[in-house]
């Protein structure tokens, strides 16, 4: 007998059945994780699809102002007048503007004013010392007084001369000759006179003043500096600030409008403003314009003056100008946040039997927070809020406070 075979016999009939159980049982298990796997892949996308309806009934419940009306504040059409304005931004210019250099080489003996301090015409600036003017000076008085008197002393003898020569006491030429001496003196005399008071004007050069009324700049010299006469170096910068201008630019299509109301007595008036746009620093009226256009940039300058009482305009500040060029009447007006864009279309939303309808119309000029517009008239009552949850016929209510918007802004649809 072989005895691989009776080997084989041997094994007990226990272990031969578990082995034949053991396939099975993986086969079991792997069914099971499958089952389980769908069914979690399941149970997620059933998650993710309840999510997206959500969020996309709440975002469709929020534009329509949940289930309900959309409460909107409202406005109404009228008729009245508004204003055509040319915006640009200019330049606040002084009308004169001194820097005050020596006329005389010395020394600085004083300085009168403060860092920016308003003076007056005449008030004192700046002292140079005077005592070598007021030497030079005393001596052409000098012989201004020496030559004065040598011409007295010639028109007396001239006086004798004529008095001698009627008596045939002194030959003609002796008289002619006495004539010409005092008019050699009474030459003399006066390029005295031109001396003196040349020393007199460098004298004065010594003690300067304020040419206008104006405003001073910082400080640029000390007193024991040396200055020259005819430098270039500024001693003292004095501006105007009353009256004060500003110059801007106007688009040369414009020009022609503006030519139009300048050719008769009628002055445009022209607002400043600050750099937002904001606060109205003063008022004022154009007063010239340029006498060419500039070819780089097809602009044309020009200059209004202001009052400038409280001081608001400072020179070379940038401001917001805007010219008052034509008053346009009898215009539907509504209040321009009232307005809704979609690309070039602009609409409004109409009340109409407790429904916001949309309604197309054609803005025009805008002044002050109101818009002149086509398509609608007087009396409409058209929503002023709300205007990220209104839809053409939504149905809205009436509220008497101002809704705040989103931080999004107003939401356009298109019409």
């Amino acid at each position: 007998m072989d005895p691989r075979s009776s080997a084989s016999h041997d094994i007990p009939a226990s272990q031969s059945a578990g082995d034949a159980r053991t396939p099975t049982h993986k086969r079991r298990h792997r069914w099971v994780w499958a089952v389980v796997l769908i069914l979690f892949g399941l149970l997620f996308y059933w998650v993710i699809q309840h999510q997206q309806k959500s969020q996309t009934a709440a975002m469709a419940g929020g534009r329509r102002g949940g289930f309900g009306p959309v409460p909107v504040t409202t406005a109404t059409a009228h008729k009245g007048s508004v204003n055509v304005y040319f915006d640009a931004l200019g330049t606040v210019t002084p009308v004169y503007t001194a820097a005050i250099t020596s006329q005389v080489t010395g020394v600085v003996t004083a300085v009168h004013y403060r860092e920016g301090q308003m003076v007056k015409k005449g008030d004192p600036l700046i002292d140079i010392d005077p005592r070598p003017f007021e030497a030079t000076l005393q001596q052409a008085q000098g012989i201004l007084e020496r030559d004065q008197n040598l011409l007295a002393q010639a028109k007396m003898d001239l006086e004798r001369y004529k008095g001698a020569w009627s008596k045939n006491a002194i030959p003609r030429q002796t008289l002619e000759d006495q004539e010409k001496i005092v008019l050699q003196d009474q030459g003399t005399v006066k390029n005295d006179e031109g001396t003196v008071r040349y020393d007199e004007v460098q004298l004065g050069y010594c003690h300067i003043v304020s040419p206008l009324d104006g405003r001073v700049g910082l400080r640029l010299v000390d007193p024991g500096n040396l200055v020259t006469a005819n430098s270039t170096t500024t001693l003292v910068v004095v501006t105007q600030m009353q009256p004060i201008t500003v110059v801007y630019t106007l688009a040369e299509d414009n020009l022609p409008q503006v030519l139009n109301h300048t050719r008769g007595s009628q002055q445009l008036s022209v607002e400043a403003y600050d750099r937002g746009q904001q606060t109205l620093l003063d008022k004022g009226r154009l007063t010239s314009i340029d006498n060419q256009i500039d070819t780089t940039t097809g602009t044309v300058k020009l200059r209004a003056e202001f009052a400038n009482r409280k001081g608001v305009l400072f020179p070379n500040q940038f401001v917001n100008t805007r010219m008052l060029v034509n008053t346009l009447q009898n215009q539907v007006l509504v209040p321009s946040s009232a307005i809704q864009h979609n690309g070039n279309t602009d609409f409004v939303f109409l009340i109409q039997n407790n429904k916001a309808v949309q309604h197309t119309v054609k803005s025009g000029v805008s002044d002050h927070g109101e818009t002149a517009v086509e398509g609608i008239n007087e009396g409409d009552v058209i929503a002023d809020s709300s205007f990220e949850k209104l839809q053409n016929n939504s149905p809205i209510t009436l509220s008497r406070a101002k809704l705040p918007s989103t931080s999004d802004g107003p939401v356009s649809t298109a019409p």
